[in-house]
C-alpha cells in the first residue's frame, strides 16, 4: 500500500507556522521585546508544552509526524543560510580599534561562564545527564552552553535603541564578535570530543577542522573575491549575475555544511566559517546575501523555531526539583555572563552604567543559544528535561535584556541624548537594522 501523499499536509503546515512565528514577532515587539521572543514563545506553544497537551489532536492535525522530517530539512536548509548570514556580519578587522577593551570583555565573559557552568554541570551530571554519556562531554557542553551571546540580537537592540553609535556600543558590539567566534570554536572542539569514537579519533576531527579551516581562509577567500571583483564589474545582464551569485553563494553554503559535516563536527560551521571569509565591501555580495536573508530568515527558521518547540516539553517538568535545577541554571547564566561582562567592563575603564549595559547585552542569547542546544539535543549530549531547562533559560535571558536597558538608560539620564541614526553596515552598503533580531 502506497503511503500518503505529505504535499497537502505540508501545505497546511507550513503557512500555519510562518505566520503563527510572524505574528508571535510582531506581538512581542509591541511591548519591546525582539521579535524572536515571540517566535520562540510560538514554537514552545505549538509544542507539547501547550497545543499537544491541550488539544493533541489540534497538534497532531497541524504538524503529523508525516510532515516533520521535511519541515526539518526546510528549517535546517534556513538555518545554514542564517549562520552564513551571523558570519557574513562578524567582519572582526574592523573592530581593531577596540580590540584590547574588547578581548579582555569578551573573554571575561566567556571565562566565568565556562568555570560556573562546569561547576553546575558536574552536579547535574548525575541526575540529569542521559544515560551513556561521558562526563567530559556533558560538563564542556553545559558549560559552552553558558557562555553563548546572540550576536544578531545585540546588534539590532543596539540600533533599536540609539546605542550602536555609542561607544559603550561599540565595544558591546566587538565584544559580541569575538564572543561568536571563539564560543563556535569551543563547540566544535566539544562536538569532536562527542562523536569521537577515541582521543585519537577526536585528534584526527580537531586536525581535519583546522585543515578545513585553513583552506577557507587562504583557497576560498582569494576566489570570492575575484567572484565579488567580477560581479562587480558593469553589465548589461546585472539581473543574471545577481542570480548567478545567489546560486553560487547558496551552493558554497550546502557544500561547507556538508565539509564539515563529513568531517564530524555540524553542518553550521561549514556555513558559519564561509561566512566569516566572505569578501568585505562587495556590493553584489551583500545584495545577494540580503536576496537570500529575505526569504530564508522569514520563510524558513520559524520551521526550526517549531522543530526546537516540538523538543521542549514544560508539562514534561512535573516536579519540584526540575525547577529547582531550572532556576540554578538561569542563575548561573546570568551571575556568569552579565556578572563577568560587567566586571570586566568596569576593569577596563568603563563606568558602572555602560559596564552593566554590556553586561546586560553580553547576556541575550537569543536564536544562537537554541541552534547550540539543538546540536547538543541531536548529539545526545542532553536528554529532553535538559534540553528544556535549557531553553527556558535562552528565553529568559532574551526577554529580560530590553527591560534591563530601559532601566539603565532612562529618558532623564544625561547620557541618554538623541543618537544619530545607525550607519550603514561597515562597508558592506546597508543599514545594521536590516538583519533580523535573532
Amino acid at each position: 500500500m502506497a503511503a500518503a501523499d505529505p504535499l497537502p499536509l505540508l501545505l497546511v503546515a507550513l503557512p500555519a507556522v510562518i505566520l503563527a512565528c510572524r505574528a508571535g514577532g510582531a506581538l512581542v515587539q509591541r511591548i519591546g521585546q525582539p521579535p524572536v521572543v515571540g517566535e520562540m514563545c510560538v514554537g514552545i506553544m505549538l509544542g507539547p508544552s501547550l497545543l499537544g497537551w491541550l488539544w493533541p489532536s489540534a497538534q497532531h492535525w497541524l504538524l503529523p509526524p508525516a510532515v516533520l522530517p521535511f519541515t526539518g530539512v526546510l528549517g535546517q536548509l534556513g538555518l545554514l543560510v542564517f549562520m552564513f548570514l551571523i558570519g557574513l556580519e562578524l567582519d572582526l578587522p574592523s573592530l581593531r580599534g577596540n580590540r584590547r577593551g574588547a578581548l579582555a570583555v569578551s573573554q571575561a565573559s566567556i571565562a566565568l561562564p565556562l568555570l560556573l557552568g562546569s561547576a553546575l554541570a558536574l552536579v547535574m551530571y548525575g541526575p540529569l545527564a542521559p544515560e551513556g554519556v561521558g562526563r567530559l562531554p556533558f560538563v564542556l557542553f553545559i558549560a559552552v552552553a553558558m557562555s553563548i551571546t546572540a550576536f544578531p540580537v545585540l546588534a539590532r537592540i543596539l540600533g533599536e535603541r540609539g546605542l550602536y553609535a555609542t561607544p559603550t556600543g561599540a565595544l558591546a558590539l566587538a565584544c559580541a564578535a569575538i564572543d561568536d567566534v571563539t564560543a563556535w570554536c569551543l563547540l566544535s572542539l566539544v562536538v569532536a570530543l562527542t562523536v569521537s569514537s577515541s582521543p585519537l579519533d577526536a585528534a584526527a576531527t580537531a586536525a581535519l577542522t583546522a585543515a578545513f579551516t585553513a583552506a577557507m581562509v587562504w583557497v576560498v577567500r582569494p576566489l570570492l573575491a575575484r567572484l565579488a571583483a567580477r560581479s562587480a564589474r558593469p553589465s548589461g545582464s546585472g539581473e543574471h549575475h545577481e542570480s548567478t551569485l545567489i546560486v553560487a553563494l547558496f551552493s558554497a553554503i550546502c557544500l561547507a555544511g556538508l565539509a564539515t559535516d563529513r568531517i564530524g563536527v555540524h553542518t553550521v560551521f561549514g556555513a558559519f566559517l564561509l561566512g566569516t571569509v566572505m569578501p568585505r565591501g562587495s556590493l553584489p555580495i551583500e545584495r545577494a546575501a540580503s536576496r537570500m536573508r529575505s526569504v530564508a530568515v522569514p520563510v524558513l527558521l520559524p520551521l526550526f523555531f517549531v522543530q526546537t518547540g516540538l523538543r521542549t516539553d514544560l508539562a514534561g517538568l512535573t516536579e519540584a526539583s526540575q525547577w529547582l535545577w531550572a532556576a540554578a541554571v538561569l542563575a548561573v547564566a546570568v551571575l556568569g555572563k552579565w556578572g563577568g561582562a560587567t566586571l570586566a567592563a568596569r576593569t577596563v575603564g568603563q563606568d558602572w552604567r555602560s559596564s552593566l549595559t554590556i553586561g546586560a547585552l553580553m547576556n541575550c542569547r537569543g536564536l544562537t543559544e537554541l541552534i547550540i542546544l539543538n546540536i547538543g539535543y541531536e548529539l545526545g549530549v542532553i536528554g529532553p528535561q535538559l534540553f528544556t531547562i535549557l531553553v527556558v533559560m535562552a528565553l529568559v535571558t532574551t526577554a529580560i535584556t530590553g527591560p534591563a536597558l530601559g532601566l539603565l538608560h532612562r529618558p532623564s539620564a544625561k547620557s541618554t541624548r538623541p543618537t544619530p541614526p545607525v550607519p550603514a553596515g561597515r562597508g558592506t552598503g546597508r543599514p545594521k537594522k536590516q538583519f533580523e533580531t535573532r
